[in-house]
């Protein structure tokens, strides 16, 4: 057990350099609010709902994150801050990290369709502050869910996924290959979906142009025939 918590506490490290020693890291909310939610989870599959509901409540009194005890949570799954919300029949893979402000949310409960309602993330997803991720959908493994990006449709593994509604970008392979991105967002707006719209539709009206010009320049030319003599008499048969 103790060299458990000593890897998942350096698993943290390595994703956030503010701590000076794995003890500073025992303070954080996001590590209480998973112990709390370990001892929830075991309650809720004994069917101690009101019990496990119970730790829910007093786990979001101290810590501010709210993870339902049905959620399945992974190993070394880290919530950065605070302030998230987990879904009942969210699944989380090993790896994960979650911003603040993050919610994990499910469908609408009245439309009569029971089961699986909230995501599933994979291993090593990131999902930046203010995201959300609605509904029964797959993100794949090592995707990257930029802040306040909502994504509702299944996301690639490995795709970074920003805007409203959330969608697919080109990454910078240096930074792909990167085994952590803070907050999930590449820091560059080269890669931004609407700017490469705009850089898109700006080449082609630039060609437009240019044929357009080739086209007058065309037209205006006169075109001289070497047999039609210069001048035409008038009257002559």
């Amino acid at each position: 057990m103790v060299s458990s918590l000593i890897s998942y506490l350096d698993s943290i490290k390595s994703r956030d350099p503010a701590p000076r020693s794995r003890a500073e890291i025992l303070l954080y909310p996001g590590v209480w609010s998973l112990a709390f939610h370990r001892v929830a989870h075991r309650l809720y599959r004994a069917r101690l709902f009101f019990l496990a509901r119970a730790v829910n409540h007093f786990s979001r009194f101290l810590t501010g994150n709210d993870i339902h005890p049905g959620a399945k949570i992974g190993k070394r799954f880290f919530i950065d801050h605070g302030f998230t919300v987990i879904g009942e029949t969210a699944e989380i893979g090993d790896d994960v990290t979650l911003y603040q402000n993050v919610t994990l949310g499910g469908t609408d409960p009245a439309n009569g369709i029971a089961g699986k309602r909230h995501p599933t993330l994979h291993d090593g997803v990131i999902v930046g502050s203010g995201a959300q991720v609605l509904g029964p959908i797959n993100v794949g493994a090592r995707a990257r869910v930029g802040a306040n990006a909502v994504v509702t449709k299944d996301v690639a593994d490995g795709a970074t996924m920003v805007g409203i509604p959330a969608r697919a970008m080109l990454v910078d392979v240096t930074a792909y290959q990167r085994d952590f991105m803070p907050y999930g967002t590449p820091c560059s707006d080269c890669f931004d979906p609407e700017k490469q719209k705009l850089e898109m539709l700006q080449c082609e009206v630039e060609q437009l142009q240019k044929r357009l010009a080739a086209l007058m320049a065309e037209r205006q030319t006169p075109v001289l025939d070497d047999d039609a003599p210069l001048f035409k008499e008038r009257g002559r048969a």
